[in-house]
């Protein structure tokens, strides 16, 4: 195993499988990534195939589940593709692998609205304009910093409240009769709100010599929400080195694995 001084704030070259294999158990706060989807990006990763997918996947989601900590959250963005005129099951098949054979909890799934997607023209399909995140944990009692990400409440509420009467702000049940309270008054005097788990934002990135690059605020969110200052953040399939960058500039200690040692060369991973 290496010790602390040695991989921690580093990237690390090589395969994520076989690197995670000497990082201590127990030691990851928070590991969040974008691996090779199926298929993809065969010209820098050489493609792995959906029906192959989850099994390739699985060898290192025993590593990961091993070395993030029990209060540690794993935020895996990731997506279908589709194969002979239909989505392929794969990435559902993962979800279920992880949890059921790597022993994760599935705590949630953010969907990414990508607000500016490219458009195009298929066949039986319309445009990909979401991309699935998801949150797996060790166990039940996860670090969460939920005040670190409040989004502004917006004008709309101003003139919601302003038309309705006493009653209609007291009202604590639901007019469809489903037994979900509310209290509409509660929403008054409030600057900022939890935002939900539909993220509305664009797929722009700063660094574009990379075929598959992050967008720098889907990390930053993850962060914030998940980590504290001084928090071990790693990402495994580092590719650009986004993930590295802005945990480092966020005061965290960031890991980083990448297997293209052209992308660990250069200036824009080694900061």
């Amino acid at each position: 195993m290496m010790t602390k001084d040695t991989w921690i704030g580093k990237v690390h070259h090589g395969d994520c499988l076989d690197v995670m294999k000497v990082i201590p158990s127990d030691s990851v706060d928070l590991i969040i990534t974008s691996p090779p989807y199926a298929d993809a990006r065969s010209h820098t990763y050489g493609g792995i195939k959906p029906e192959e997918y989850v099994e390739w996947f699985c060898d290192r989601g025993e590593e990961i589940h091993r070395i993030l900590k029990p209060t540690g959250s794993f935020v895996l963005n990731i997506k279908e593709k589709a194969v002979d005129g239909e989505r392929h099951t794969y990435v559902l098949d993962l979800i279920l692998a992880l949890k059921r054979q790597i022993g994760f909890r599935w705590v949630e799934e953010y969907v990414w609205h990508k607000t500016t997607s490219a458009p195009g023209k298929w066949k039986y399909r319309f445009r990909d304009a979401w991309e699935r995140i998801i949150h797996f944990s060790k166990t039940k009692d996860i670090k969460m910093r939920q005040d670190a990400v409040k989004v502004p409440i917006g004008d709309w509420t101003e003139t919601r409240l302003r038309n309705m009467s006493d009653n209609d702000r007291e009202r604590r049940e639901s007019a469809t009769s489903s037994k979900i309270g509310r209290r509409i008054e509660a929403w008054e005097g409030r600057k900022t709100v939890y935002p939900s788990n539909v993220l509305h934002r664009p797929p722009v990135c700063h660094n574009t010599g990379h075929s598959a690059a992050f967008p720098e605020w889907l990390p930053e969110f993850f962060i914030k929400l998940f980590t504290d200052e001084g928090d071990v953040v790693l990402d495994p399939f580092l590719g650009s080195g986004t993930t590295f960058r802005v945990a480092q500039k966020m005061g965290r200690n960031p890991v980083g694995i990448e297997i293209k040692k052209e992308y660990v060369q250069e200036e824009r991973i080694l900061l």
